[in-house]
C-alpha cells in the first residue's frame, strides 16, 4: 500500500523522522519569517511558498535539504555563501549531516521575494 500524498506542509513534514522534521520546521519558519505575505501549499508533492506564482520550494531527502528558489542569480548573488553547497541554477543542498545555515536561507527568501515582487509588478 502507498502512503498518501501530503495534502498540507504540516503533513509532508510529520512524514519524516524526528530529526529531519526538527529541520524542515526550523526551515519553514524561517521562510515564513522571511517571506511573511507568502502563501503555503504542496506543489509538485513539496512544500511552496507562493506569492502570486511560487516564490521558494524546499524537500527534504535521505542525506540533505534542497531549496528550490529556482533563479539562476540567487547562484551569482550568493556565490561565496554557496560554496561547498550542490546544486544548480534552481536548486541548492544543505546536509543533514551539517547546521542548517537558517539565516542564509533567510536572506535568499528575502532576495528572492524582492526580485518576485518586481518581476510581478512589471
Amino acid at each position: 500500500m502507498t502512503k498518501p500524498k501530503p495534502q498540507t506542509v504540516a503533513e509532508y513534514i510529520a512524514g519524516f523522522p524526528p530529526d529531519v522534521r526538527a529541520v524542515l520546521k526550523k526551515i519553514r519558519l524561517a521562510i515564513r519569517k522571511a517571506a511573511p505575505d507568502a502563501t503555503e501549499s504542496i506543489s509538485y508533492g513539496i512544500p511552496t511558498f507562493k506569492m502570486q506564482g511560487p516564490v521558494v520550494y524546499f524537500a527534504a531527502f535521505k542525506s540533505h535539504v534542497s531549496l528550490y528558489p529556482m533563479t539562476g542569480p540567487i547562484r551569482e548573488k550568493f556565490r561565496k555563501e554557496l560554496v561547498g553547497y550542490k546544486g544548480g541554477k534552481g536548486t541548492i543542498q544543505f546536509p543533514l549531516d551539517e547546521p542548517i545555515p537558517l539565516a542564509l536561507i533567510a536572506r535568499l527568501v528575502k532576495f528572492k521575494v524582492k526580485e518576485h515582487t518586481k518581476n510581478t509588478k512589471a
